[in-house]
């Protein structure tokens, strides 16, 4: 099956305003976090599937692992190649112009398989997710990153688009514009959870991402003490409710038994 994907390419000059900016930047840092502490000392195998201008597949890369980015877009994997030959990390990086569901990796499996801001994009989460879980190696991790369904409305309330806000509130619909201009839908971390169960992973405690400041201007750059402090209050907001649950995106994360 091949579903057409979103095109990143028309929108890279946002995306990567979007990725170095505040809001941008807590995304990365909390998910990463989650990932190194999941991962361990390493060297793991990694997979970033839509791993977009590479800034998980940098940060995760220069925390010792080998990481493998998938791209639909090869604008985005040209941006993500020139960010790690800044870096000096591509020899720890390969690169695979792919589409998610037409991933060339049969045969293979990885400690931890990402795919984060991608599946808020496609029709539905099952197959996405089934596909991803069979490239999980016991003992891995399957990390989903994407809107949480539990906080719509919440930054159009913030943001005063009051008719929005109500709208997607009472409706409990889950589609709404995304930072990029395009459509997004959402999940719940439970429905993640259960679509990690039906694929034989355990699910770990999920995290809320971006609570505190995703209603934020697109342009917010913080100096770095002020920034370090927004990281502080997300990063606890993010584990514990009724915080996580008000969070606009979900982190969920699962584990195949080792001796599966």
């Amino acid at each position: 099956m091949t579903t057409p994907s979103t095109d990143f390419a028309t929108v890279g000059t946002d995306y990567a305003a979007y990725s170095e900016g505040g809001r941008g930047l807590l995304r990365h840092e909390i998910v990463a976090r989650r990932l190194v502490a999941e991962l361990g000392d390493g060297p793991a195998r990694v997979l970033d599937v839509g791993c977009g201008d590479g800034e998980m597949v940098l940060r995760l890369a220069a925390a010792g692992h080998h990481v493998t980015g998938a791209e639909v877009s090869s604008d985005m994997l040209e941006r993500a190649e020139e960010k790690l030959a800044a870096a000096a990390l591509a020899d720890r990086v390969r690169l695979v112009e792919a589409d998610i569901y037409e991933l060339p990796f049969a045969g293979e499996v990885f400690d931890a398989v990402c795919c984060h801001g991608v599946v808020m994009y496609l029709p539905d989460s099952a197959e996405p997710v089934a596909r991803l879980a069979r490239l999980v190696a016991p003992g891995g991790i399957l990390s989903i990153l994407t809107k949480n369904a539990l906080a719509v409305g919440v930054r159009e309330a913030l943001q005063g688009e009051y008719d929005s806000a109500v709208a997607q509130i009472e409706s409990g619909r889950t589609a709404s514009m995304g930072n990029l201009g395009y459509v997004t839908r959402g999940d719940t971390p439970e429905h993640l959870d259960r679509l990690a169960r039906d694929n034989g992973l355990t699910p770990l405690p999920w995290q809320g991402v971006r609570t505190f400041h995703d209603h934020l201007p697109k342009n917010w750059r913080p100096e770095q003490e002020v920034f370090a402090k927004a990281l502080t209050v997300e990063w606890a907001a993010s584990t514990r409710s009724p915080y996580r649950e008000l969070g606009r995106l979900v982190h969920t994360v699962a584990r195949r038994e080792a001796n599966a």
